[in-house]
């Protein structure tokens, strides 16, 4: 698994989802209820994750719609 975006947007988290989604990409969302811990302040990221093989799929996807600013480096 690769991390591809880390944020603490809910709407961005959401289109990003619906993007992947869209596209047939499987993604998990990591660290989604950790607002229990940090009292729903918004300060812990999420990190959206996808599989290896699906890494390059998700980046062009996420580039293609304007958010490519927003994908953690590629370390390959």
């Amino acid at each position: 698994m690769r991390e591809i975006v880390r944020t603490n947007d809910p709407v961005l988290l959401t289109a990003i989802e619906a993007l992947l989604k869209g596209a047939g990409i499987v993604h998990i969302v990591l660290d989604q209820n950790m607002s229990v811990l940090e009292g729903s302040l918004g300060f812990l990221q999420r990190r959206i994750v996808v599989a290896d093989e699906q890494e390059r799929n998700a980046r062009n996807v996420l580039r293609d719609a304007g958010l490519g600013h927003e994908l953690r480096p590629d370390d390959a």
